[in-house]
C-alpha cells in the first residue's frame, strides 16, 4: 500500500529511517539550557544556533521539534518536576503536601535565572503558556481536586463548594507570593498556615 493509499483509508504510514536518539534529544535540551546559562535570551535563541551548541546538525532538531517553541515546551517540561502521589491518608496533610511542593518550586524559580526567563517567555506567548497549562498544570490541578473530592466524600469539606473555586482558595495565597509578588516571603509553616486557614472556612457546618 502507498503512502497516499493508506491515508486515504485512514491509516497511518509505517514509519521510516532510524529510530529517535534519546542521546541526541538530551544533547539539544541540554544545548538550550547552557545557551541560557550563558545569559542568550529566550527570544534570541534560534533552531540554528542550538543545533550548533547541541553538535548535531539543523535538520536533526526539526525531525524531533516542529519549531522553538515546541522545542521549549519540552526543555521546560524537564525542569518541571511530574507531580507527586498523595498519601490518602489525611486531606490535610495532602494538602500541605501539594501546597508545600509550590513553595518549594517558587523559591526554585527566584533561584533560577533560567527558570525565570523560561516562566516570563512563556507568559508572553499566550498559545505556547496554553500548551504548557495543558500538559502541565493541569495535572497538578487535576491531583488538588482529586483530594479536595476525598475530603468531600469523607465528610471533611463542604459538599456543596466549588471544587475549583475551593482549589483556587487554596493555592491563590501561594502562587501570588511565588509569581505575582517577588519581594514577599515565603517562608517554612506557610503551607500549612494556607490549608488550616482555608479549611476552617470549608469545614462542615454543625
Amino acid at each position: 500500500m502507498t503512502e497516499s493509499e493508506a491515508e486515504a483509508r485512514g491509516a497511518r504510514p509505517a514509519a521510516r529511517g532510524r529510530p529517535r536518539s534519546a542521546a541526541a534529544d538530551r544533547a539539544i535540551v541540554e544545548a538550550v539550557l547552557r545557551l541560557l546559562e550563558r545569559g542568550v535570551g529566550v527570544d534570541a535563541l534560534s533552531m540554528e544556533g542550538i543545533a550548533r551548541e547541541a553538535g548535531v546538525g539543523k535538520a536533526t532538531v526539526y525531525r524531533r521539534w516542529s519549531g522553538k517553541d515546541a522545542l521549549l515546551l519540552d526543555v521546560m517540561r524537564t525542569l518541571e518536576e511530574p507531580p507527586d502521589e498523595v498519601r490518602g491518608e489525611s486531606v490535610r496533610d495532602d494538602l500541605v503536601d501539594i501546597l508545600e511542593r509550590l513553595r518549594q518550586r517558587g523559591l526554585a524559580k527566584r533561584n533560577s535565572a533560567i527558570l525565570r526567563a523560561m516562566t516570563s517567555h512563556f507568559h508572553s506567548h499566550p498559545r505556547l503558556w496554553q500548551e504548557y497549562h495543558d500538559t502541565v498544570i493541569r495535572a497538578r490541578r487535576d491531583l488538588l481536586h482529586s483530594v479536595l473530592r476525598r475530603g468531600m466524600a469523607r465528610g471533611e469539606i463542604r459538599a456543596d463548594l466549588d471544587v475549583e473555586l475551593l482549589g483556587e482558595l487554596f493555592i491563590g495565597p501561594m502562587l501570588s507570593r511565588a509569581l505575582l509578588r517577588a519581594w514577599a516571603e515565603l517562608p517554612e509553616g506557610l503551607a500549612e498556615r494556607i490549608v488550616d486557614g482555608v479549611l476552617e472556612g470549608a469545614r462542615p457546618r454543625e
